[in-house]
């Protein structure tokens, strides 16, 4: 990658150092704006596994931006494929008919895709997949003659969107109170959370309560009046809920028996990140509509993709005069340089074998995080592939909650020492880019070594 000459490098120093009162407060980002204003973080470029910020430092992305770039950054194929098709045509469209390269896109990801998993409608982001995969699930039903199953299943702790659908499907308070009343017809049920269950069993016999309730919860509401089921394979927002290997074939003998469909929201969970394509390969599951997003596009261009399959796809045919098709639609579905960068990134994957790459770094990556156990204050590390999390805890025996939380500290001074991962109050996150490497892998787990190490510190704690 080329290096910035002095004066490009000298006038974005020199505009981090003045935005803060002229250009920062014009801006609305995730975050709390003040905190933003006060202590901003403005990142400048990127390459390999490696951010730089305005001011030149340099950062290992342990969290793929957000779970979006598995190809790394600044890869050249595909860059290469996104400049060929800004070249050739930018946007198509998208109300009389699609493009080339959204055809093509569709017919690999159906060629990877896992069962029968046969049609795709692509979005720009993962909230608008799975918002599409709610009102699919809908509509079938409809179509079928069944218009009172409209209800949808979804899990406390989870994190499907920011539009009102894909909201109001989601389980975490704190994001949904500010904007309640939000949409009827969702019903929440308890997340498969083993280290903390939340019906105090024990998972060796436990007979998978969190999945057997899910058919009481659809018979108290009437089987005639649900019409799916949607869910994370690996939970994130919750803090990387991995459930047991039964919980998700539960889920699909359910879903059978009722006639309700499976929805897998695999925005983060899919593209390699579980250590093979789809989460649905890695459990051995095939849902009725699998959402995509994030990595699909290795965070070159927006684009995300419904997969549906055959028997949902097959409904939305038909005369026109009864049957409008699947009425949804979005401006840049299937930009055909969006798609361009979906094609590049999968070619990219199955050509270096990213998938293989993200298992093995994945036990070295687990490896690391178990051995942080010997600080005294990790009480679980789950996930799968390169999708880990630690749950820290002031006693492992207890499984006493840090009152207050250490998990921001910790999350935050990873970030003063140049690692960037996804952290919260209790737990924390680690999902690098599928190209890293073994001595990589080590760096992450050295910087969270010292993290923790000096949090503790800080509260006058030494390590076991």
């Amino acid at each position: 990658m080329s290096t910035p000459d002095a004066n490009s490098v000298t006038e974005r120093i020199a505009i981090a150092q003045t935005t803060e009162e002229r250009f920062l407060r014009q801006i609305f980002i995730r975050a709390q704006m003040t905190d933003f204003v006060r202590d901003p973080l403005l990142m400048d470029r990127s390459d390999g596994l490696h951010y730089w910020d305005v001011q030149g430092k340099q950062y290992l992305d342990g969290l793929s931006g957000i779970y979006v770039a598995n190809v790394g950054h600044n890869n050249r194929r595909v860059i290469n494929a996104v400049r060929e098709q800004l070249d050739q045509m930018a946007f198509a469209p998208v109300m009389h008919g699609s493009n080339p390269v959204a055809v093509q896109l569709a017919n690999r990801l159906v060629d990877i895709a896992p069962g029968d998993l046969s049609a795709v409608k692509f979005a720009s982001g993962g909230s608008e997949t799975t918002e599409a995969a709610i009102k699919m699930a809908r509509q079938f039903h409809h179509l079928q003659g069944r218009s009172k199953k409209y209800k949808i299943i979804s899990r406390y702790e989870s994190w499907h969107g920011s539009t009102t659908g894909s909201l109001s499907a989601s389980g975490l308070t704190a994001r949904r109170s500010l904007h309640e009343p939000l949409a009827p017809g969702f019903i929440h049920v308890f997340p498969p959370t083993c280290y903390r269950c939340p019906f105090g069993n024990d998972l060796s016999d436990c007979g998978i309560t969190c999945g057997s309730i899910i058919e009481s919860v659809i018979e108290m509401e009437g089987p005639d009046t649900v019409a799916a089921i949607i869910v994370e394979p690996i939970g994130h927002t919750g803090g990387i809920i991995d459930p047991p290997e039964e919980y998700l074939p539960l889920l699909r003998e359910i879903c059978d028996r009722h006639n309700v469909l499976l929805i897998f929201d695999e925005i983060i969970n899919g593209m390699g990140r579980t250590g093979e394509m789809f989460a649905a390969d890695t459990f051995g599951v095939v849902p009725d509509l699998l959402c995509l997003g994030k990595g699909l596009s290795g965070g070159y261009a927006p684009v995300a993709a419904l997969l549906a399959r055959k028997h949902v796809a097959d409904a939305f045919w038909g005369d026109s005069a009864v049957n409008p098709g699947f009425v949804e639609g979005h401006t840049f579905e299937g930009n055909p340089v969006a798609c361009a960068a979906g094609l590049a990134v999968i070619d990219e994957m199955l050509e270096h074998d990213l998938c293989s790459n993200a298992k093995k770094m994945g036990q070295r990556l687990r490896g690391h995080l178990e051995a942080l156990r010997k600080h005294g204050i990790v009480g679980d590390v789950r996930g799968k592939g390169l999708f880990l999390g630690v749950e820290w805890v002031a006693n492992p025996a207890t499984k006493e909650r840090f009152s207050p939380p250490l998990g921001t500290a910790i999350g935050r001074r990873a970030l003063d020492l140049g690692l960037l991962t996804r952290f919260d109050p209790h737990w924390l996150a680690v999902g690098p880019p599928l190209t890293i490497n073994a001595s990589q892998i080590d760096e992450i787990a050295q910087i969270l070594d010292q993290a923790v190490g000096q949090c503790l510190a800080e509260r006058g704690f030494q390590s076991s």
